[in-house]
């Protein structure tokens, strides 16, 4: 473990928001999970979607207006990323010690850089001019089958963190 980590954390740990979330206020840590899973939808559903359309689910769907969801597909995961933060500041021990923790936020990385190389490299304006029953191109079905793999991942590895690793 790097010593910044741990040094972070102890930071974190003795703060008033880490006791508010660790149980000073009781209902925090249910709101934050019913936000995080309310996030998770939009996300995953999301892109989950697209990726499909693009792997060549329901061709028929233009995928056009489908990437228009994108905003909230984004605001679902700033809502993970601010309830995760929570999570974590509630009770950093219990994660940096644990391997399954790093995994996901691994996978969260790995996503994200798929996502990147989908805009950057141009392959979403080719996917956004697709039209009904048309096929995405090999390089956008690559990217589409990376993140629904990515983004399963992260679901796998947030669910087993309680059963995981030892940490909770």
């Amino acid at each position: 473990m790097m010593p910044w980590v741990e040094s972070f954390s102890r930071a974190l740990q003795h703060t008033s928001l880490s006791w508010a979330v660790a149980g000073g206020y009781p209902w925090i840590w249910p709101a934050c999970e019913t936000l995080h899973f309310i996030g998770m939808m939009l996300l995953v559903g999301i892109v989950g979607i697209l990726d499909l359309r693009m792997l060549g689910v329901a061709p028929q769907i233009v995928p056009g207006p489908l990437e228009r969801l994108i905003p909230w597909a984004i605001g679902g995961f700033v809502v993970n990323l601010i309830t995760g933060f929570l999570f974590f500041v509630g009770d950093p021990f219990q994660y940096i010690h644990n391997t399954v923790f790093w995994l996901k936020l691994l996978f969260i990385v790995l996503a994200g850089v798929n996502a990147l190389a989908f805009y950057v490299t141009g392959i979403s304006r080719r996917v956004d001019a697709l039209g009904p029953n048309e096929a995405a191109p090999a390089s956008a079905k690559f990217i589409a089958a990376t993140s629904l793999v990515l983004w399963i991942g992260v679901i796998y590895w947030g669910r087993m963190l309680p059963f995981l690793g030892g940490a909770f």
